[in-house]
């Protein structure tokens, strides 16, 4: 589960070399909220809702103009329509009945946006607030340039929904961890935005705390949009996007509690905890491999021979009892895959222990609907096999051939045509 918005992942293309990916946290928008209040920024008061029914009570207690938002890990929200009746995931109510009928056509329904997949993202989450008075919508972002290898403001008068059409009018302003908003900045930003000084003073605070909150919390992106001006003159962050740092997971443990999953991405998350590598694909026909390059080689050989994988599952060096069984598991939940192939190379860990392994988890779970084809090769492969040929377990085929195996798989596999 990785979002970027796509105003910094545009700045970062621009201004940075490739690099290996690397998955970071992004929080949902009720929990930025509550970073923000953490590090003393200002917004409104809100409300979680799961219900039409407690966002029909939240309204009646703000007794007035709310607004509901969406609650899913990607922007362009108030451009984007539900599959319900259409309309978009930022909805103005000022009732509770409107507020009632808006919940029901969004919860448990989903949202498409330019960030989301083709489908959608499913919404089982709104948060409610008292709506604001807007003179003015501005961005503001912190986030890393890494070929100056600093981090860099990213500073805006067109905010909202208007900014991804306005990448080009972002003032870019470089500064050090250290000596956070210098009184340069602070003049450039003034001259250039056209704050009072009244105003200038609020949001100097503003960046301040942003940069305290992107140093203490070892943030990746910092992204106020918008930061609002109401008609009274005050700045209020009406909706905010975080990114971290993975590697700084042990110290974040109390943000990282709070990183919510799709499927496929709990998935991955489970099994990158046993030191195991996935990545979910479109086919019906899942792998368990050990080592990248014979990964990519069975994905290879499978679509040769007429297949679709379900899956890229690497377990390295890992091959145990505990990996193969959560391997195995995930596999066989997956609604998707008709067709296992289990193709491993017995090195440091023989063939003989693997094969051990195999049938253990597969017996644990009451075996498998589906085929599986087993090939190993290496250390004690011959032996590995005639365990795993022995053991009369219905659908377990063993080939000791890679191509074969792979053909195999493809010919044993429902619905694939040949």
């Amino acid at each position: 589960m990785v979002t970027w918005r796509s105003i910094t992942r545009t700045f970062q293309q621009h201004h940075a070399p490739i690099r290996a990916q690397v998955r970071h946290l992004s929080l949902l928008e009720h929990h930025s909220y509550n970073l923000l209040k953490e590090f003393k920024l200002p917004v409104p008061p809100g409300f979680l809702v799961t219900t039409p029914e407690h966002a029909k009570e939240v309204v009646s207690d703000i007794n007035g103009s709310s607004v509901i938002k969406a609650q899913i890990l990607a922007g362009g929200r108030g451009k984007g329509k539900f599959t319900s009746d259409g309309k978009s995931g930022v909805r103005m109510v000022n009732s509770p009945s409107e507020a009632f009928k808006s919940a029901t056509s969004m919860l448990g329904y989903h949202l498409k946006t330019a960030q989301t997949p083709e489908d959608g993202l499913r919404v089982d989450k709104l948060y409610v607030y008292k709506a604001i008075s807007i003179a003015q919508e501005f961005y503001i972002a912190i986030t890393f340039d890494r070929q100056r290898t600093s981090p860099v403001l990213l500073i805006s008068s067109s905010g909202g929904t208007n900014i991804e059409s306005n990448v080009e009018n972002l003032h870019q302003l470089w500064f050090g961890l250290f000596t956070g908003i210098t009184n340069e900045i602070h003049a450039y930003i003034q001259a250039e935005l056209g704050f009072s000084d009244t105003e200038m003073k609020d949001v100097h605070r503003i960046l301040v705390q942003m940069v305290q909150l992107f140093k203490e919390k070892d943030a990746t992106l910092v992204e106020l949009n918008p930061l609002v001006r109401t008609d009274d003159g005050e700045f209020v962050c009406l909706d905010a996007k975080f990114a971290f740092d993975d590697l700084a997971r042990y110290r974040q443990k109390d943000i990282f509690a709070l990183e919510e999953r799709s499927p496929e991405e709990e998935e991955e998350y489970q099994l990158a905890e046993l030191g195991l590598s996935y990545v979910r694909l479109d086919g019906n026909i899942g792998n368990i491999v050990n080592g990248a390059g014979l990964a990519m080689a069975t994905n290879d050989l499978i679509s040769l021979y007429g297949g679709r994988c379900a899956n890229f599952l690497d377990v390295g060096g890992g091959a145990t009892k505990e990996a193969l069984s959560k391997a195995l598991g995930i596999l066989k939940k997956d609604q998707r895959v008709e067709g296992i192939l289990i193709n491993i190379y017995g090195g440091i860990v023989r063939c003989d222990m693997i094969a051990e392994a195999i049938v253990a988890a597969a017996t644990g779970m009451g075996g498998f609907k589906c085929p599986i084809v087993v090939r190993l090769q290496g250390t004690n492969s011959e032996k590995g096999l005639k365990l795993v040929e022995q053991t009369g377990l219905d659908n377990l085929i063993v080939e000791a051939e890679f191509e074969k195996a792979a053909q195999l798989i493809v010919k044993q596999t429902p619905g694939v045509d040949l």
